[in-house]
């Protein structure tokens, strides 16, 4: 298990004793990551839904930008 994580998770999980310690630490950072992950895209949808046109140009930039950073974080979105 040791050599599959990265140098960060590792010296986190060192000082775990069995391989349930390790996967129970593993399993809540993950659905910890995937809640706060879940919180920016719902900032992101927030912002998107909030802009007002300026200029076309920019407008269309600052949705772009919000889109990609969606994208980013892994969630599909799709404009209509």
């Amino acid at each position: 298990m040791f050599a599959a994580v990265s140098p960060i998770i590792l010296t986190r999980i060192m000082t775990l004793k069995t391989a349930k310690k390790i996967w129970d630490f593993l399993k809540q950072d993950c659905e910890e990551n995937k809640r706060i992950e879940e919180m920016q895209v719902l900032n992101l949808i927030k912002e998107f839904d909030m802009q007002k046109m300026k200029t076309t140009k920019e407008y269309n930039e600052r949705l772009l930008g919000i889109v990609n950073n969606v994208r980013l974080i892994g969630t599909v979105f799709f404009l209509f």
